[in-house]
């Protein structure tokens, strides 16, 4: 649904902090912080993560899940592999 470096890179594109989302989501600070300390795919209650996601949706934000096409117009970023002999970000 959404990774922690999704919400993270999330709200540094709308320039807002952890407080800013949980306000905007409609939950707790605590929840925000422990969603985007986790590793890859974030885990929870089904409506915990439902309103992340919409209140990211609503303040402009496309989730784009890997390999899916991107349909918005707009600036933005998007995580791909590397190309040239440094190999993957962060040597993984």
């Amino acid at each position: 649904m959404i990774t922690a470096a999704q919400m993270r890179a999330a709200r540094a594109l709308l320039g807002i902090d952890q407080r800013a989302l949980a306000a905007l989501a409609g939950v707790s600070l605590p929840t925000i912080q422990r969603m985007e300390a986790s590793e890859g795919t974030v885990r929870g209650v089904v409506d915990t993560l439902e309103k992340v996601v919409s209140a990211l949706n609503a303040a402009g934000i496309e989730l784009i899940a890997d390999n899916a096409p991107s349909h918005a117009t707009g600036r933005g970023v998007r995580l791909r592999e590397p190309v040239g002999p440094a190999g993957p970000v962060g040597g993984k």
